[in-house]
């Protein structure tokens, strides 16, 4: 049978909102006309504390990969020197866009399934003064790990470098103390936590980070991040904007805000403790120690090898998970568990895979036992939890 309606647990896209959905068909307006200027404005101001910041934020039209592109182009000169960590597929990204842009880059790779240690970036920045800027992933989807960028953070401002971080998969689901943190860039998209479709990329820019902009003579124009600064105080973009996604990314902003940021937070960590639960039930090798363990994705490592006929079999109940990616193809399967999310959607996804293999519903006791215990007030344990209640 085919399900129009499915359960998409993959590392985004994620699922859409009814509401989010049907605010992107409002009608067209004039991306220069006071409508749009006043929609724009909006949502980059309600960003901020989603951002947890002060700094300017900016909107591209693209995937979040737009952003990182544009981060890279404003900041880095030809043979500037860059360290990027590595531990993961984004990471791998962020070296390849910085090869284009021609930079000398240092790679500090780590094991993909664990973080980053700040006190080897520190140590590196130490023996390498020149380093101009770093490259960082919060969240690595590929993997399902969450690196400490708090500890990064510190091991990076020592040195004077820039810090610019992917947050595609985090931002909005996962606490991110940009300011607090002393991050200089922070790059996200529309489609992932925020719940909106994909079509919008967002990044904010410390002071440090603006002023290098203007020093940079790296080539760039769709990408010249100048030009949005410029347009910005007039209120409009300088391009043709995601018009539609703006009208719904305003709706999914005010259902955050409904919710509350730490009310956000605490249901991430939920839904993450449930599907490990549910998993470890099942006897099912999980990617990531608890202490890296992502509150957006999780990555399991099965003790089957078709892992695509697995997920082929998932699909016809209409549940989509996700494969691995680069080198983890074949070796994992990925459950996202971000934005427009709820306990029970997890419990319907655990149910399915143990349909699959035969758990005869321990998965999904494992993982109700998990949502109870939040119920009651108890503590939700794990990386990130200390002081979140459900």
């Amino acid at each position: 049978m085919a399900f129009d309606q499915k359960q998409m647990r993959i590392p985004g896209p994620t699922p859409v909102p009814h509401e989010v959905a049907a605010a992107s068909a409002r009608p067209m307006v004039n991306h220069r006309g006071p409508v749009f200027k006043k929609v724009m404005m909006d949502v980059l101001e309600r960003l901020k504390p989603i951002f947890q910041t002060q700094n300017t934020i900016l909107a591209l039209t693209g995937s979040g990969t737009s952003a990182m592109e544009a981060s890279v182009a404003n900041l880095v000169n030809p043979d500037d020197e860059v360290l990027v960590l590595v531990g993961g597929t984004f990471g791998e990204r962020w070296a390849k866009i910085c090869r284009a842009y021609q930079a000398k880059v240092h790679v500090l790779d780590y094991t993909w399934g664990e973080g980053a240690d700040p006190a080897q970036i520190a140590d590196f920045l130490r023996r390498n003064p020149r380093t101009v800027a770093v490259f960082a992933t919060h969240n690595e989807s590929s993997t399902g790990v969450l690196n400490d960028l708090e500890g990064i953070g510190a091991a990076v401002r020592e040195s004077g470098a820039l810090l610019v971080v992917d947050a595609v998969s985090s931002l909005g689901g996962v606490e991110l103390k940009t300011d607090a943190w002393g991050i200089d860039v922070v790059c996200t998209a529309s489609q992932k936590c925020l719940m909106a479709p994909p079509g919008l990329a967002f990044l904010s820019l410390s002071q440090r980070a603006e002023q290098r902009v203007f020093e940079v003579s790296s080539p760039r124009f769709y990408f010249d991040l100048r030009v949005y600064l410029e347009w910005l105080k007039k209120h409009e973009p300088p391009f043709t904007p995601n018009i539609s996604c703006f009208f719904a990314l305003e709706k999914s902003l005010s259902l955050i805000e409904s919710e509350g940021l730490g009310s956000v937070f605490a249901r991430h960590l939920l839904l993450r403790d449930m599907v490990r639960a549910g998993l470890q039930a099942l006897d099912l090798p999980l990617l990531v120690e608890d202490k890296w363990a992502s509150p957006t994705v999780t990555a399991v490592k099965p003790g089957f090898s078709d892992i695509g006929r697995f997920l082929a079999a998932l699909r016809e109940t209409g549940v989509e998970l996700a494969g691995g990616q680069g080198r983890l193809a074949g070796q994992i399967f990925r459950i996202g568990h971000m934005g427009s999310a709820a306990p029970v959607d997890m419990l319907a996804t655990l149910a399915a895979i143990e349909a699959q293999l035969g758990g005869g519903g321990k998965a999904v006791s494992a993982a109700e036992q998990v949502w109870n215990r939040a119920r009651q007030g108890k503590h939700v344990g794990g990386q990130g939890s200390e002081g979140h209640f459900i």
